[in-house]
């Protein structure tokens, strides 16, 4: 739900405390990181229409009713139950309705805006078009003020594109066969996140982009504005943490976008657990009230927030906020039996972050899906390290090159500024860049995406291929599914046994670092392994990396691996794979209903373990939280499900 519309914000005079008083962290809100007291969920029933002869077009479905014969619930796929539609056929082209009662107002534009639709929208209000967006992953808006109906009565129409066997398009995890194989499963299409109409005021906040910088102990802020030719404007900047405030600066917007850095000189961090820090173990976030002024008049006022942490590689070793720090990575794929890629509620998105620190890990890799906003102000605010990955495509072409690169500048616009994500991964296990080890085209668009991402964003960690045949990163990810402890003591017990396999062994059978990639000091990561399968009925399917048949079987084979990694004193981190059954996959922690397959505090137990290579997490109060060994409190109740 949005605020209640009939308390818009006004425009009027604003004091401190009125700034400080509504900074709570929405996490609900579909763009936690710039929100407005005012907005209005489209969510919910949409008249729905197949359009496999491609009619739709030709047959101004835009301006018709009678076409639209069937009932969606957005925002859920077609293909899922939740939707009301579940068909999983190939449906290239669909159609949605929906009216809504919305009047103009003066001195304000009324905004349309799609979390992600899959893959390609044209978007009409009213029989007007007012938007065309290609990227099935990121969002998009529209300015509507001007087709209004002075009935108040509103006509959205969606057309949606989704070619199934097109592998030019990045896709991810989403099967272009009829049926589910091997590791790929159902497709999302269509509309898959919220939609929701915001009013905005003419001269307003566009857009907002946190960096931070520990070391120099404060974060850096740009503001894009429209003017709407208005040549006295200030903008206000309210930072609090906890009720008390950090910053309190007004700037004269002298043009369409400000940049500035604010610094908290008055905190010692010399620690590295200073309060003011952000991490897993203490998620420190930092409220925002950024205000827009004309005079003393308010224009418009959005909430935020952002944090103060940094992160880095050197020396062997991955950095926090300057210090050694052990990843304990989950891998993840966001997909729920009745809804899909679609989260099914919003507080699952909740109850997701939490069931995987209830585990005992510190991170989560998104594998092979822009995850909703949603869930990464959940790991912001509950504190859990983000692995970010860009959603593949399958078939290397100049085509590919321009959609990859188009929609991954969109993602990483969108979210850089979540304190949690620590690394971004353009490309995962040569995926889309098949010949990648021997194409210099395929070698070149993997650097390329690299060097892009370190220009958009030089504070995060960049892995330019995830798994092997890197030919450059900043972190050495191995994906290696060897089914013994043993096997990956003797890869990467100790230096000497790290550096042989990094050289001599295969996993995967893939080269690990192409030519002209020294590993040098950068640290190791095994960033994909385990991937055990409970198949307690021996019902055979896809076996995953190696099956059990009990509970007790898939506890012990994870405390084999586990352990193998953290004895070694060579390695920084690792991923597990995977927290959740996907359909046909059932490597998971937990069913793909949500329910843990062992008892979750024995799967704490073993993750939390102290590693060789953070000796230090031993001595460390602040290491474990509220998780620490031997804690009293009980997490294998009615909760462990991530329903509390």
């Amino acid at each position: 739900m949005g605020a209640d519309p009939a308390s818009p914000v006004s425009a009027s005079s604003s004091t401190p405390e009125d700034d400080v008083a509504a900074t709570t962290v929405d996490v609900n809100h579909p763009r936690p990181q710039l929100r407005r007291e005012e907005w209005e969920d489209l969510s919910g029933p949409w008249g729905f229409a197949f359009d496999d002869g491609l009619q739709g077009i030709p047959g101004r479905w835009h301006e018709r009713e009678d076409v639209f014969d069937r009932v969606i619930q957005v925002p859920f796929p077609f293909e899922s139950p939740a939707s009301g539609v579940h068909d999983t056929g190939f449906h290239p082209v669909v159609w949605y309705r929906r009216e809504f009662t919305a009047t103009a107002r003066p001195e304000q534009r009324l905004l349309l805006h799609f979390g992600a639709v899959d893959y390609r929208a044209h978007v009409w209000v009213n029989g007007a078009s007012v938007a065309y967006h290609e990227g099935g992953n990121t969002p998009f808006a529209a300015d509507i003020t001007s087709v209004l109906d002075d009935s108040g009565t509103q006509v959205v129409v969606v057309r949606a594109e989704d070619s199934p066997s097109d592998l030019r398009q990045p896709r991810g995890k989403q099967d272009w066969q009829p049926e589910p194989h091997a590791i790929w499963y159902d497709r999302t299409s269509g509309i898959w996140q919220p939609v929701w109409l915001e009013h905005v005021p003419e001269a307003r906040v566009r857009s907002l982009r946190w960096s931070t910088d520990a070391d120099g102990r404060g974060v850096d802020l740009v503001v894009k504005v429209r003017k709407d030719a208005k040549n006295d404007l200030r903008l206000r900047v309210v930072l609090t943490q906890r009720g008390r405030v950090l910053g309190d600066d007004t700037y004269a917007v002298t043009d369409g976008e400000l940049q500035r850095r604010i610094t908290f000189a008055e905190h010692d961090m010399s620690l590295g657990h200073s309060d003011l820090l952000w991490s897993p173990e203490h998620p420190n976030l930092i409220d925002a009230v950024i205000t827009l002024l004309d005079g003393e008049e308010v224009l418009d006022r959005v909430y935020s927030y952002t944090a103060v942490r940094s992160v880095s590689a050197s020396r062997d070793r991955l950095l926090l906020n300057g210090r050694p720090y052990f990843l304990r990575l989950v891998l993840a794929q966001g997909f729920w039996p009745q809804s899909h890629l679609a989260a099914p509620d919003a507080d699952a998105l909740r109850r997701e972050v939490q069931m995987i620190k209830d585990l005992g890990f510190n991170g989560v890799r998104l594998h092979q899906k822009v995850e909703d906003p949603r869930f990464l102000a959940w790991c912001d605010r509950l504190g859990l390290v983000v692995w970010a990955e860009m959603p593949a495509a399958y078939q290397f072409s100049t085509t590919t090159i321009e959609r990859l690169t188009r929609e991954w500048l969109e993602v990483l616009e969108r979210d850089l500024s979540h304190p949690c994500i620590i690394a971004w991964v353009p490309v995962n296990e040569s995926w889309g860049v098949p010949a990648l080890e021997r194409s210099r085209p395929q070698e070149d668009l993997v650097r390329a995406l690299y060097h892009l991402t370190k220009a958009m964003d030089p504070d995060r960690l960049v892995i330019g291929n995830d798994g092997w045949e890197q030919p450059v990163t900043d972190v050495v990810t191995v994906h290696d599914y060897a089914s013994r402890g043993s096997v990956l003591r003797d890869r990467y017990g100790d230096w000497a046994r790290l550096e042989h396999t990094l050289e001599r062994i295969q996993p995967g059978y893939r080269v690990l670092l192409l030519g002209g990639a020294a590993r040098d000091d950068r640290p190791v990561l095994i960033s994909e392994f385990g991937g055990i399968t409970l198949d307690a009925d021996n019902n055979g399917g896809w076996r995953g990396y190696g099956e059990v048949r009990s509970a007790d079987g898939l506890l012990e084979g994870y405390r084999d691996l586990v352990t193998a990694l953290l004895d070694s004193a060579a390695v920084v981190g690792f991923c597990w794979t995977q927290l959740t059954d996907t359909q046909q996959e059932r490597n998971g922690l937990l069913t793909a209903e949500r329910t843990p397959k062992v008892p979750v505090g024995a799967i704490r137990a073993i993750t939390q373990r102290v590693a060789a290579a953070v000796p230090g997490d031993a001595i460390d109060e602040f290491a474990y939280g509220d998780y620490a060994p031997g804690s009293p409190q009980d997490l294998d109740g009615p909760s462990s499900t991530g329903s509390g």
